[in-house]
């Protein structure tokens, strides 16, 4: 299957949740940080205040703008994992959370769905947005680790989506936004062979805890910038950022891979020994930006940095990618 992703002029990816709040973090090649600005009461502080800086929790979500032909549309991707977090940071940042025209969930998982609930508030409380998701997206999970009990995670209420405004969009097939413009991946093949999904992970399917390890629900965004190339956003990167990226370029006639940006899972045990691989694979396709966020780990940016040298840009909470 192929695709004619019509290319935009320029894409910006603002940062509003991930795990990382760094004040100090300096500006570098596409990437500008955000600065405080607000100010909040603080009695201990000889001035009586204190300065407002942006939130960070194990999350993510991102304000994606895209400029075409003169037109700018902006849509969220993904709402990170508290209630307000998100709403919250988009205040301290001034973005009009009205000018959100549509909201794409990369799957189901509560750190990256939970802030619609500060979204809703944040609009009055009554939505008129459609939010696109894979079916899979309303799977009860839950995670199985040696030596621990099951761990439930929180399933967004389709009920309280709906009830409040949202108009849910399902789809497992790839899909468009904005006259062709943005492409909505659905869900990724796996071919690599070697990126493993999340293996603890356990859905409730006919009254049972089944494995579940694949993600299926995992979705990218996919935006071709006109000369240079595509840009690849990811929430967790389930399907595997390589899959993903492979995905990306087969959809769109082979297109040249500029910049990857989001969540690549490379952290924890049974991720970490993929790296090597994942960044060999990575580097064949050439991209010029690599922005690594969320779930990705310390050790997969360790290794990003000393093998793509100034491709690589570390992230934070409030840091705008201009490409």
């Amino acid at each position: 299957m192929s695709v004619s992703l019509e290319p935009v002029d320029s894409v910006t990816v603002t940062t509003l949740m991930d795990n990382v709040s760094d004040l100090l973090m300096p500006d570098q090649g596409p990437a500008k940080r955000a600065r405080p600005g607000g100010r909040r009461p603080a009695s201990t502080m000889e001035d009586g205040y204190a300065l407002e800086p942006l939130l960070a929790e194990h999350g993510f979500s991102a304000l994606v703008t895209v400029v075409k032909a003169g037109r700018e549309h902006r849509f969220l991707f993904d709402a990170g994992t508290s209630p307000d977090g998100v709403a919250e940071n988009m205040r301290r940042l001034h973005v009009d959370p009205s000018s959100i025209e549509v909201i794409i969930c990369s799957h189901g998982h509560f750190d990256h769905t939970t802030g619609l609930d500060g979204l809703i508030r944040a609009l009055g409380g009554r939505v008129n947005l459609p939010v696109l998701i894979h079916p899979h997206f309303w799977r009860r999970r839950r995670m199985t680790l040696p030596g621990a009990d099951p761990l439930e995670l929180p399933t967004t209420s389709r009920r309280a989506l709906e009830g409040a405004g949202f108009t849910v969009v399902e789809d497992q097939q790839p899909s468009f936004l904005f006259e062709g413009s943005v492409l909505v991946t659905g869900e990724v093949p796996r071919t690599t062979g070697y990126e493993p999904g999340l293996p603890p992970q356990q859905a409730r399917l006919g009254g049972k805890w089944e494995p579940d390890p694949l993600v299926l629900d995992d979705q990218a965004l996919v935006i071709d910038i006109r000369g240079k190339g595509l840009m690849v956003l990811t929430g967790c990167g389930h399907a595997g950022v390589v899959n993903i990226c492979r995905y990306a370029r087969r959809l769109t006639h082979d297109r040249p891979l500029h910049a990857v940006v989001g969540g690549f899972h490379l952290n924890g045990p049974v991720f970490e020994p993929l790296i090597p691989r994942v960044l060999r694979d990575l580097g064949e396709m050439s991209p010029s930006v690599l922005v690594p966020a969320h779930c990705t780990g310390w050790r997969a940016q360790h290794a990003m940095a000393s093998r793509f040298g100034e491709a690589f840009v570390p992230n934070a909470v409030g840091t705008e990618v201009a490409l």
